[in-house]
């Protein structure tokens, strides 16, 4: 899988005008250099960029792009990669979604050199028919990632930050199937999003209703 056009776009986007693209800095080579700001771009896993964050964020400001797809338009290459399909997706994505991603380093937006802005995309993705892709896509594998235009950017400079993520609707405890509930999400992306508010100091445990665990904001 690969997502070049989509990292460039955005590597581009965020070295506007004071910016320096792709700077070596000790073992590392840095996407964005802005004077004293560090800007890393991650369309994919944070599991692969955690190790180079904890190490960055010593020295220096660091800032964590993610882009979230809001609107998506597949669009269908055959294995010639002429265009074959275009058609857009009925999914809407959501700043939560970065838990999936986060719960690989849910403590580092407590380092105050660190900070993680969510970029919701709109975007193409396009799927080619090579037959190496997951049964899910049918073999269909992504072939790459345009971006046609920031949708909004959402900006975590600490751990406080994320409590605007939280439903007003919640009651003051609450189980993670009423996240869930509250706030129209899958409960495995609720679970994520306890996990690592609860790493971020910014969700405790208050009790239990059954056997389901209560949290509450500190």
């Amino acid at each position: 899988m690969t997502e070049k056009t989509l990292h460039e776009q955005l590597k581009k986007l965020y070295a506007k005008e004071t910016g320096k693209v792709e700077s070596v800095l000790g073992d590392y080579r840095v996407d964005v250099v802005h004077e004293d700001l560090l800007v890393e771009i991650q369309t994919r896993s944070f599991s692969s960029i955690r190790k180079k964050l904890r190490k960055l964020v010593k020295d220096h400001r660091v800032r964590l792009v993610h882009p979230v797809p809001y609107m998506k338009w597949i669009v269908r290459l055959d294995s010639d990669e002429n265009q074959v399909g275009r058609r857009k997706s009925p999914k809407k994505g959501r700043v939560q979604e970065v838990f999936k991603e986060l719960i690989y380093m849910p403590d580092l937006i407590s380092d105050p050199n660190f900070e993680l802005e969510v970029a919701l995309v709109n975007m193409e993705e396009f799927l080619i028919d090579d037959g190496k892709g997951s049964w899910r896509r049918r073999r269909w594998s992504i072939h790459d990632r345009r971006m046609l235009n920031i949708h909004e950017q959402h900006l975590f400079q600490e751990p406080g930050d994320f409590v605007k993520l939280l439903p007003e609707s919640l009651p003051e405890e609450f189980t993670t199937r009423i996240l869930a509930k509250e706030s129209k999400l899958r409960i495995n992306l609720a679970q994520k999003m306890v996990y690592c508010l609860r790493n971020m100091g910014v969700l405790e445990q208050s009790g239990k209703k059954g056997r389901a665990k209560l949290y509450s904001t500190k």
